[in-house]
């Protein structure tokens, strides 16, 4: 980026030999001697030692510089702070200190006008882009931008830290922004083609988690960029086929996280994992037909798994979802408290991407007795053999067919199984028996 990190300070001066070193007591001792070195810089750069410290995650020197009143936004030669520099090299207590210090999170420099949020994106350290993000709902940050624009703020060429993410194939920094209200579909400026997505930036860097993951957020797979290319062209181009696959806009489209959630009160940290979890495996299954038709295939599972779920007990004490049959019952609905697997309360709340020009989508109601849904919690199960549950909880059953169909986001289990009020009093082993017949999954 245009910087060097050495301390290549000039002869005679001791601070920067303390600071490359380690050596606290002799930065000390340096420092009470002559205060004013604190404000001399080294190399082309112009770094303080406080960059120097900051960038090789130095915490005890960076502790002692900042104790010492070091202002810690200092600026080098191309205005980067040291906050940008730590969060750039992914040293998270550096990130962390500077930020107690007051480190100013809204800075750009003078390259590409960057943030440190779009250096940990860049760079793809999501502990440090969860610490800034963190520290922004707190910071005057929150007051005088608002949370949702910082999370979209823009560099000198019209990207926001999702699009540097996308680009640079970092999938966990996608989905934490994503997560915290990143705009999907947001166009560039002179990043990369112009009028360019986040899609169209994975698919030209060819990252098939961050093409799920935005997918599964909404992307739109048919918005062009300002010379009307689609984001399967551009995978085509790169010679990313497993993503152009994904992309083709004839393919079945993914399952999106479902809109309606949004009117719930509280999704539990816990249950909003199980049904991420649940919409990723959906995806998979329509991932495993598109990518039947190209050259790539997903990994087969392997023979370990393959009898674990032999060895899966259908007699289990553990209480199947009266939806599928299928899944064991992990989400429990409030205030109402019946349950369902994750797999069919996603179904419940999951359509395709909705249309903005239509009403805005009621909040989803319990299909057993049609009340509104205010919460949704993992279910609280008594654990009489603790591995045989966390297995049901982690492999679904592979014995039959999935509610999810390929491409669909409809409740399908309700049409082939009749209404809710037709399952009364009859057993679910007995309903089960007169539903579809058994099939292995391919």
């Amino acid at each position: 980026m245009g910087q060097g990190l050495s301390c290549g300070a000039r002869e005679g001066n001791g601070l920067f030999s303390a600071v490359r070193n380690g050596e606290v007591e002799l930065l000390e001792a340096v420092v009470e001697a002559d205060p004013s070195v604190l404000e001399e810089t080294s190399g082309y750069g112009r770094l303080s030692a406080l960059h120097v410290a900051a960038a090789n995650g130095w915490i005890e020197v960076l502790s002692v510089l900042l104790d010492r009143s070091v202002n810690p936004d200092i600026l080098n030669r191309h205005k980067q702070t040291p906050l940008m520099l730590a969060a750039m090299h992914g040293k998270i207590s550096c990130v962390q200190k500077l930020i107690q210090a007051g480190a100013n999170i809204l800075m750009f420099d003078s390259l590409n006008r960057r943030t440190c949020l779009h250096y940990a994106a860049y760079y793809g350290h999501s502990d440090c882009l969860q610490a800034i993000l963190s520290a922004a709902h707190s910071t005057p940050v929150a007051d005088s931008w608002g949370f949702a624009r910082f999370v979209n703020i823009r560099d000198g060429g019209g990207a926001t830290p999702l699009h540097l993410a996308a680009r640079q194939r970092r999938p966990e920094c996608v989905h934490i922004l994503l997560d915290s209200g990143a705009l999907v579909c947001a166009s560039t400026g002179g990043y990369g083609y112009l009028g360019s997505t986040p899609l169209h930036l994975a698919a030209r860097g060819g990252s098939l988690e961050c093409v799920r993951e935005l997918l599964a957020w909404g992307a739109d797979r048919l918005q062009v960029d300002s010379s009307g290319r689609l984001p399967y062209t551009v995978a085509l181009k790169h010679k990313h086929r497993a993503c152009a696959g994904l992309l083709n806009p004839s393919s079945a489209e993914p399952l999106v996280w479902p809109s309606p959630l949004k009117f719930i009160s509280e999704l539990n940290p816990e249950a909003k994992s199980l049904l991420e979890r649940a919409l990723k495996e959906a995806n998979m299954e329509r991932e495993k037909a598109i990518l039947k038709e190209t050259v790539y295939s997903l990994p087969a599972p392997s023979d370990s798994d393959a009898g674990d779920d032999d060895n899966a007990s259908e007699a289990s004490d553990v209480e199947l979802c009266c939806i599928c049959f299928d899944q064991v019952c992990t989400i429990e609905v409030r205030p109402c408290g019946h349950q369902m697997c994750a797999h069919c309360t996603l179904a419940l709340c999951c359509h395709k991407k909705p249309n903005p020009t239509t009403a805005c989508p009621t909040a989803p109601v319990c299909p057993f007795c049609r009340s509104s849904i205010n919460q949704l919690v993992v279910v609280e199960m008594e654990t009489r053999n603790d591995l045989e549950l966390e297995h049901s909880l982690s492999k679904p059953r592979r014995s039959r067919k999935s509610n999810f169909s390929e491409g669909s986001s409809s409740f399908k289990s309700l049409s082939a199984m009749g209404s809710f009020a037709r399952l009364g009093g009859r057993s679910p082993g007995k309903v089960a028996a007169e539903c579809d017949t058994v099939v292995d999954k391919p």
